[in-house]
C-alpha cells in the first residue's frame, strides 16, 4: 500500500484525502474534533503499538544502511538484487548509497527490502518517553507561556501574586482535561 498524492498517511494507515469519514470529515478534522475520551483512548492505543519499537530507536544503524548490510548478509550480491528488483545493478548501489545517507523514499525502501526477502516496518518514536509523556510536555509548554504571559501583565500593574510553578500545574491539568489526553 503506497502513499502517493491523493492519501495521506495516518497512524492508523493510508486514507485517501478524497474519502470521508462516517461524520463527513477528512480522517485528520475527525481526529481534531474528536471528544476527549476518545483522544485519551487514541493516545494509550497509539502508545501500546508504539511498545515494540520502543527497544530499537536505541539500536544503531548499520553505517552503510541496513539494506546493504542484510544483502551481504544473507549472500545476495548487487547483481541479484537488481534482478529481483527488475532494475538495473547501478540502481541497487544507488538504493543503499540513498539508504545510508537518509534519502530514500519509503516506496523505494520497501521494494529494496522486498527483494531481499523483507519487510520494511517502521514508526515513529517519542526519542524520551511515551506519546503521553509528549502531550503532557506539550500542554505543560503551553500552561507555562499563558501563565507567565498574564504574570508578566500582571507585574506591569503592580497586581503580581506569585505561585507561578503552581498555577502552570493547574493549567497544565486544565488544558489536558480540557483536550482529554490525562
Amino acid at each position: 500500500m503506497g502513499v502517493h498524492n491523493k492519501e495521506i498517511c495516518s497512524p492508523i494507515g493510508v486514507h485517501s484525502l478524497a474519502s470521508r469519514t462516517p461524520l463527513g470529515l477528512h480522517p485528520w478534522d475527525e481526529v481534531k474534533s474528536m471528544r476527549p475520551e476518545f483522544k485519551r483512548l487514541r493516545i494509550k492505543q497509539i502508545d501500546r503499538a508504539l511498545e515494540p519499537f520502543a527497544a530499537a530507536k536505541d539500536s544503531p544503524r548499520p553505517l552503510k544502511g541496513w539494506l546493504r548490510a542484510v544483502r551481504e548478509t544473507t549472500g545476495i550480491t548487487v547483481r541479484q538484487m537488481a534482478m529481483r528488483l527488475k532494475k538495473a545493478p547501478t540502481l541497487v548501489a544507488k538504493l543503499e548509497k540513498s539508504e545510508a545517507e537518509y534519502r530514500i523514499t519509503l516506496g523505494s525502501l520497501r521494494d529494496a527490502a522486498d527483494a531481499l526477502g523483507c519487510r520494511l516496518v517502521y514508526a515513529i518514536v517519542p526519542k524520551t518517553g511515551s506519546i503521553q509523556e509528549l502531550a503532557e510536555e506539550r500542554a505543560r509548554t503551553k500552561a507555562a507561556e499563558n501563565v507567565r504571559a498574564v504574570e508578566h501583565s500582571m507585574a506591569l500593574e503592580d497586581q503580581a501574586v506569585g505561585g507561578v510553578p503552581e498555577k502552570i500545574e493547574e493549567e497544565t491539568r486544565r488544558i489536558l482535561k480540557r483536550t482529554g489526553k490525562k
